[in-house]
């Protein structure tokens, strides 16, 4: 897992799919944060065309050559779809957040030749991580869970 956290991080362009248009996803949150970070963030969303002021794709292949990894924050059923267009595309660092994994879709995932990163909060790993998840990352290093 660790090896596929370190690759993930060297993307610079990251498609979001999982914001809405009512800013209360996790999905809007990761847009804002990443973007301080330094990322490139481009949202993916069916029918907007912009969330928080950011222009939108309406699907992953749209933004192909675009974006070098994609963080999904979706239902897992949702999950499925972005994992097949994401393979379809040749798009193979993904970061699952928490929620958006089932068994179904880690098994998806692995027919497909992906190895996604699951069980983690990209929050917690794209730097400079600041206020709660640098507490919450703290916390995992000294469990030995990071």
């Amino acid at each position: 897992m660790r090896q596929a956290i370190e690759e993930f991080l060297q993307c610079r362009s990251l498609a979001i799919v999982g914001a809405s248009r009512s800013g209360r996803k996790f999905g809007n949150a990761a847009l804002t944060e990443l973007a301080k970070r330094g990322y490139r963030v481009v949202p993916i969303h069916p029918s907007a065309t912009d969330i928080s002021g950011v222009p939108c794709y309406p699907s992953l292949a749209s933004a192909r050559g675009i974006v070098d990894g994609v963080i999904v924050s979706v239902h897992p059923q949702d999950s499925l779809r972005v994992l097949r267009e994401a393979a379809a595309i040749g798009l193979k660092k993904i970061w699952l957040q928490q929620g958006a994994e089932s068994l179904e879709v880690m098994t998806l995932a692995k027919s497909l030749g992906l190895d996604p990163v699951t069980n983690r909060c990209i929050l917690m790993y794209a730097v400079p991580v600041g206020g709660f998840h640098a507490w919450h990352r703290g916390l995992f290093r000294l469990l030995g869970k990071l």
